[in-house]
């Protein structure tokens, strides 16, 4: 079965999908071989490299009172925390451009750490408060997860794979993915948002049985 992953790495609800999808995974088993894949998509494409303050971003672009980001805060951290993972929410003080994460992920990908330098950088914006975009925690990150530093280096000193995520990105777009976590599964059916892990344990048992698999 293969699973198409779009998300950002600076989108919390991606974090609680991927924990949440990984969990019903678990669960499943052996019923189901998965070919995972993530594919690139930008919140907010125009954000400078020096990024912009979080709550006068948040307050742009949803309009949302104090008292309504702290409640999505909290609904998030409460989330995070159940599926294993740490929000601090107090060091993600700024939001960030992503473009060139995603083009170390595309590499990762060709390289078989995909996965592993994608929860690296979850961990690094949302536990650790790093910039996701800062070429020095890039490239530090590629190294802990196994991953060559010089060439990772390389790739960020270069266009490398700006065309593909670019291509990558205009595909699902056309495809009408507006948000993420979008979860797509062989390519047909759409699983939208953080749902619970046995939401997707479900569903994935469900196509895997309409496929015949």
């Amino acid at each position: 079965m293969k699973i198409d992953f779009v998300s950002d790495v600076s989108c919390p609800w991606c974090i609680i999908g991927l924990n949440s999808l990984q969990q019903a995974l678990d669960t499943l088993g052996n019923e189901i071989a998965v070919d995972l894949h993530f594919q690139p998509f930008e919140l907010n494409p125009a954000m400078p490299p020096a990024g912009q303050d979080l709550n006068e971003h948040l307050n742009e672009k949803y309009s949302l009172t104090p008292e309504q980001l702290a409640q999505n805060r909290e609904a998030i951290r409460t989330r995070g925390e159940q599926l294993g993972f740490i929000f601090n929410m107090d060091k993600r003080s700024r939001i960030y451009n992503t473009f060139d994460a995603h083009r170390l992920l595309h590499w990762a990908g060709l390289e078989g750490k995909q996965l592993a330098l994608k929860h690296a950088l979850f961990a690094a914006y949302f536990t650790a408060g790093e910039n996701p975009g800062a070429h020095d925690v890039l490239i530090r990150l590629a190294g802990e997860v196994g991953l060559d530093t010089a060439q990772a280096q390389k790739i960020l000193d270069s266009d490398a794979y700006a065309m593909q995520v670019r291509q990558q990105q205009a595909f699902y777009q056309r495809q009408g993915i507006r948000s993420v976590p979008a979860i797509i599964i062989n390519d047909r059916h759409l699983i939208q948002g953080g749902q619970p892990a046995e939401v997707f344990a479900q569903a994935l048992r469900e196509i895997a049985a309409a496929n015949g698999t």
